[in-house]
């Protein structure tokens, strides 16, 4: 089996962490070999949080510039930031409700223009995934969800190589129990939304 390269960029507090152990419980129990690395940068303060997560066979635990299969952003701006993460050959998902750091909001940065931004990026990667993922985490019940929405859109655009039932499954098995049933329905909407 080659080896499928997922990198997910979110900021401190939307769940990449919890999303990239969902995949890897879940690649573990279909018996595919994973590895998994993180970054945490300022995160409990909003900053970029990136987890890699490599499918298959392989040594590095690490993915190089221009070398992702996948990139899985679910802040625009961190989609953007991670850009160079990506190819021709990359399909990209990512949420479209920005999260604007606090240079933003104290006014001394701006947000760049996300239609702009995504359509150039468009033209650079396979294929591009744009939606509101955050909306639909708060029609399933908590924003806290968001994570779970956009495993569920990753699982339906079959980029990396675990079915939805078993992501489902791991789901149920691996979250909170309390959140479980908010986490299942953003799971399913994050399928049907792609």
């Amino acid at each position: 089996m080659n080896t499928s390269k997922l990198i997910i960029v979110a900021v401190g507090g939307q769940g990449n962490i919890s999303a990239a152990r969902v995949l890897g419980e879940a690649a573990l129990a279909s018996h595919l070999p994973v590895r998994m690395s993180e970054f945490h940068g300022m995160a409990q303060r909003g900053g970029v949080v990136e987890s890699m997560v490599l499918f298959g066979e392989g040594k590095s635990y690490c993915i190089a510039d221009g070398d992702a299969d996948v990139l899985l952003g679910f802040e625009p701006s961190e989609t953007l930031r991670a850009a160079k993460k990506c190819s021709a050959d990359t399909i990209v998902i990512t949420n479209t409700t920005p999260v604007p750091p606090y240079t933003v909001a104290l006014g001394k940065a701006h947000y760049p223009d996300m239609d702009q931004a995504l359509a150039l990026m468009a033209g650079r990667v396979k294929k591009l995934v744009a939606f509101d993922a955050t909306s639909l985490a708060l029609r399933a019940g908590s924003a806290l969800a968001l994570n779970m929405v956009m495993l569920g859109a990753l699982a339906k655009s079959g980029a990396v190589p675990l079915s939805p039932d078993l992501l489902q499954q791991t789901i149920e098995q691996k979250t909170r129990k309390q959140q479980v049933e908010v986490n299942l329905r953003a799971f399913r909407m994050g399928l049907e939304a792609v």
